[in-house]
């Protein structure tokens, strides 16, 4: 048991932390102090709801369902663009450069932002349905403790980037590095964007 545990824990991670846009989302999110707890909550309970689909055969599904998994990457690829195209917005004309937490987003605009990032993306089928459901299906009976060490990975995760990014409050104090980041992320959301649109 411990052992599959350990063995989900380090599956998990290793999809996680690859750049992406619910990453930069989160990183932002925690950097400004804003709606911090709200949008990790969201992240880590999505993923333990589609870890748990995937371990449960829900993997099997998804993958006789090729024309959903086409509507979701076309309506996340806009989705994302939009949100690269605001992103972008940023950091040509940045405003309120504060990483004081001043309350300048809604905590409303912030959860649907996340609720998108999270659902509207295809990538999130894959990986966390189909190929973790995959592997945890070869752990046998241990499969639920595949999934729970998964599942403290992505905890572990989203808890690390969201409030951990105040430590980089420094640096971001000055505006270059807002535009620098914001430059990230428009060039992050925009490729996705354009690869999921042009994939589906």
């Amino acid at each position: 048991m411990g052992l599959a545990v350990l063995a989900g824990f380090g599956t998990g991670l290793s999809l996680i932390i690859a750049i992406g846009s619910q990453n930069a989302f989160v990183l932002r999110q925690g950097i400004l102090r804003q709606s911090v707890l709200p949008v990790v909550v969201i992240c880590a309970v999505s993923d333990a709801v589609l870890i748990a689909l995937g371990v449960g055969g829900m993997g099997a599904v998804v993958a006789a369902q090729p024309v959903a998994l086409t509507v979701v990457a076309i309506v996340g690829g806009l989705f994302l663009l939009g949100y690269g195209l605001l992103a972008a917005k940023r950091a040509v004309r940045p405003s309120a450069l504060s990483t004081t937490g001043t309350g300048a987003g809604s905590t409303r605009t912030a959860v649907l932002t996340c609720l998108g990032l999270t659902w509207l993306n295809p990538h999130v089928y894959l990986d966390t349905v189909l190929l973790l459901g995959t592997i945890a299906a070869a752990q046998g009976s241990a499969r639920w403790a595949f999934a729970v060490g998964a599942t403290l990975a992505s905890v572990c995760w989203f808890a690390g980037l969201g409030f951990g990014a105040r430590l980089l409050t420094p640096v971001f104090a000055r505006a270059a590095s807002w535009r620098v980041l914001d430059a990230v992320i428009a060039v992050t959301m925009t490729a996705l964007g354009v690869s999921l649109v042009v994939g589906a």
